[in-house]
């Protein structure tokens, strides 16, 4: 299709074009292409997520900035794209998460609350005069139904993964992870596994400043942020194993 054709039908959300294609939502897609890159991990007992971070502006303060969202204590998520729109539907996923608790006394399942918010970002898709919402957003958790990771799209479809990594670097990690992703990892594997692939693509150092991981698992049924301190004690492990260059 032709510039001048195509243009013609990248000016409406509502409107698709003769190919089948709604413009505006492959651009939200390329925003999440362009953004800071986040993953996820599932394995047989654990679910974990990692992103990274830049220092973009000499004098700002990097830990300030939040990747990685505690949503309920089973649930946790990162996201790639534009930090604005991530930050609204996951403020709104835990909204939802503490109603569902308020109204059935019980922690809600974790692909419930992945689809409150792809119902969102399925009706900013199909309105006049909004925009798709630019951010992908990866989702770990544990239910009764054990430990799930999926990851939203801006068209508002979701998939549950076993690794997926999202944003400017994610075909690298993903790379990574298709050679190296083992499905009978135990916690603190799965947990290494994340920081070795996401230290992959992080020029800043220490890492440890400049990363930040989550996880879950179905021993202790809570949603953990790790510290600069425990993702050090991570980071000097992988480098004495060879993993990692100091």
């Amino acid at each position: 299709m032709s510039l001048p054709m195509m243009a013609a039908y990248d000016r409406a959300i509502t409107i698709f074009a003769p190919d089948g294609r709604i413009y505006q939502v492959e651009y939200a897609f390329e925003t999440v292409r362009r953004g800071w890159t986040s993953l996820g991990i599932k394995t047989a007992s654990t679910s974990v997520i990692a992103a990274e971070k830049r220092k973009v502006i000499p004098l700002a303060d990097e830990k300030s900035v939040r990747k990685i969202f505690k949503v309920d204590d089973h649930v946790g998520a990162t996201y790639a794209g534009m930090a604005g729109d991530g930050r609204v539907l996951l403020d709104y996923a835990t909204q939802q998460s503490l109603y569902y608790r308020l109204l059935y006394d019980e922690p809600v399942s974790v692909e419930y609350l992945v689809k409150l918010v792809c119902d969102v970002k399925q009706v900013y898709t199909q309105h006049a005069g909004v925009r798709p919402f630019g951010v992908a957003i990866i989702f770990a958790g544990v239910d009764e139904r054990g430990v799930h990771l999926y990851m939203t799209e801006p068209s508002g479809n979701y998939i549950g993964y076993y690794a997926v990594a999202i944003g400017e670097k994610g075909n690298v990690v993903q790379d990574f992870l298709e050679k190296n992703y083992k499905y009978d990892l135990n916690t603190r594997e799965t947990i290494k596994l994340a920081i070795q692939a996401i230290t992959s693509i992080v020029e800043n150092k220490p890492y440890e400043n400049f990363i930040e991981v989550g996880y879950v698992d179905k021993e202790t049924r809570k949603f953990k942020l790790l510290s600069e301190s425990e993702i050090r004690e991570y980071i000097e492990e992988l480098v004495r194993e060879g993993k990692i260059k100091a």
